[in-house]
């Protein structure tokens, strides 16, 4: 039977600002995947606001969540402005919270446009690539940590050694991505999965200009906040190019930023994350 993003990203209403998820990733290490956490937290917040979408939201990763059991989502419902909606989540696991976000909404209204250019040197459409999941067969990687068919995402390395190599390389990456399944034409739903998708490689940009990669035993990764900001229109099961760099990592901490293009040169979102990159002896 197949999986479907929107399916996971649904939350089902206990009572007034409660939610509870429906469904999880399956995960060989039991941990919640930060991008599911992300995207189930934003559609809990958008159920309780009405005729406004997110512009922004601010998340921390507290404690790892565990993928065999639901999620609580407990919506605060701060603020509601003329222009402007506030709300405060908190994800919870047995009685303990394991991830809190603030998100902001804003009515639709005309202002001031402008946006940087889409890089296009080097750039090859995503019809040429091959996914994450091709590469990792082709190269013989058996492991459970690359089986990306889990995740309901179609992800295209434009540099496919960006992913899996361990070559000393500029801090920079760039990525096609869209929902493996159609969508419908609720914004929300796509800017829950845009967050779910997010989170998937931005880390590993930070490894870039050392000897090792995410996917190495000896690493232990873990994304400790998110920030995400929406600026114009987009469909998250259409062609999306995220275009990644890492100014910094230090005290075991990696610094990513990420644009999130349409194919025709718009963007559409903009992100920011700090994750751990602990090198650890197994």
């Amino acid at each position: 039977m197949q999986e479907f993003l929107s399916t996971l990203l649904d939350v089902e209403r206990l009572d007034s600002n409660l939610y509870r998820s429906r469904s999880h990733v399956e995960n060989y290490r039991k941990v919640l995947f930060g991008g599911q956490v992300l995207g189930q937290a934003l559609m809990a917040a958008a159920r309780t606001v009405e005729d406004r979408l997110p512009h922004s939201l601010h998340a921390y990763f507290l404690r790892p969540g565990s993928s065999e059991m639901p999620v609580i989502y407990d919506v605060d419902p701060i603020r509601d402005g003329g222009s402007f909606t506030t709300r405060r989540v908190v994800a919870r696991q047995n009685g303990k919270a394991i991830f809190n976000m603030s998100c902001s909404f804003q009515i639709d209204e005309p202002g001031f446009d402008h946006q940087t250019d889409m890089p296009t040197e080097g750039v090859i459409p995503p019809e040429k690539l091959k996914n994450t999941q091709q590469l990792a067969e082709e190269a013989g990687m058996n492991d459970p940590a690359h089986n990306q068919r889990r995740y309901m995402v179609d992800f295209r390395p434009v540099d496919p050694m960006s992913y899996f190599g361990a070559a000393v390389r500029e801090p920079r990456c760039m990525f096609w991505f869209k929902v493996d399944s159609e969508l419908s034409d609720d914004p929300i739903e796509h800017r829950s999965a845009l967050c779910y998708a997010s989170d998937m490689a931005l880390l590993g940009t930070s490894l870039q200009p050392h000897p090792i990669s995410l996917f190495d035993p000896h690493m232990m990764p873990a994304s400790l906040d998110h920030a995400m900001w929406f600026h114009r229109h987009f469909r998250a099961d259409d062609w999306l190019l995220y275009v990644t760099d890492s100014p910094s990592a230090s005290g075991a901490r990696g610094y990513c930023r990420g644009q999130i293009f349409t194919r025709d040169g718009r963007l559409v979102a903009s992100t920011t994350q700090e994750g751990l990159i602990r090198k650890i002896d197994r």
